[in-house]
């Protein structure tokens, strides 16, 4: 192995350095039973960083127009308790955030199919932590996801 093969498998990631090395690994939400493109297929990055831009910039404004009337550390703190009570209330009962919808995101329950909101209360707590959704599994689900045993498809 030349250095730039060396430098490409560590540039790539764990995941492409492990299909080069022969396993098999399948696609995204194979192991959970979902499909690989299209409706209830596993939800991309980009889609889920774009739902949670468009959900935080919505409580940032909230927060600042309405509760504290200016654009300072109190109002990040008040953004982060919109945020989450936006996140508990919408994503326990209908499925989806606005971000979410505007970016044909739907959060779903393993097992059921519908997030109750226990669920949703433990997945957003452990969201606003922000470490648990940094960690992710093979499937592209993050820790939160895991813990309430949700997975966030496209609609």
């Amino acid at each position: 192995m030349d250095k730039r093969q060396a430098i490409g498998s560590w540039l790539s990631g764990p995941r492409a350095a492990m299909e080069d090395a022969g396993a098999d690994l399948g696609y995204r939400g194979q192991q959970l039973g979902l499909p690989e493109e299209g409706p209830g297929s596993i939800a991309r990055p980009g889609r889920r960083l774009g739902a949670l831009a468009v959900d935080w910039a919505m409580c940032a404004l909230i927060a600042s127009q309405f509760i504290t009337q200016s654009y300072d550390q109190a109002s990040s703190n008040w953004a982060l308790l919109v945020f989450f009570v936006m996140s508990v209330l919408t994503v326990g009962t209908i499925g989806f955030t606005p971000g979410k919808r505007l970016f044909g995101l739907r959060v779903v329950a393993l097992d059921t199919g519908t997030v109750s909101p226990a669920r949703a209360l433990l997945r957003t707590f452990l969201l606003c932590l922000a470490i648990p959704a940094l960690v992710w599994d093979r499937d592209g689900r993050g820790l939160h996801d895991r813990l309430a045993r949700t997975v966030e498809v496209r609609i």
